[in-house]
């Protein structure tokens, strides 16, 4: 991705190379959701990212979000996988596909929390 374009901003999705991987790690050529705040994808080389699986066979976890893919800018229906959340050069970033809504991203801050261990799956508020 060239610096001159436009700035990250979170909830955007962009394809990016997530090659190489290692083990069960989602690789490849794919759709990923930036969950960075918009203060570190303006200054950092850096994004934090979520991938995103057209793949619908995947265990429904919480940390799992499903995507319909006119809504979201994708080709197909897609899951977010919060519990694959990994750090990429900005380099690695394609072209940008769309971009969710504050409704959407209610939601997948609601799975970050439980993959991050800030809240039980199992129950409605916090464990802070």
């Amino acid at each position: 991705m060239e610096q001159s374009r436009n700035i990250v901003k979170r909830g955007e999705i962009y394809y990016a190379d997530l090659s190489p991987v290692v083990g069960s790690e989602q690789g490849g050529m794919r759709p990923v959701l930036i969950v960075q705040n918009d203060i570190g994808n303006r200054y950092s080389p850096t994004v934090i990212a979520a991938a995103i699986t057209s793949q619908q066979n995947k265990a429904k976890l919480p940390t799992h979000i499903e995507l319909r893919a006119r809504s979201a800018g994708l080709s197909r229906d897609s899951i977010v996988l919060l519990e694959q959340i990994r750090t990429l050069d900005k380099r690695r970033l394609r072209e940008r596909m769309g971009i969710l809504d504050q409704s959407q991203m209610a939601r997948i801050d609601s799975a970050i929390a439980v993959s991050f261990g800030l809240t039980d799956p199992n129950a409605s508020t916090a464990l802070l």
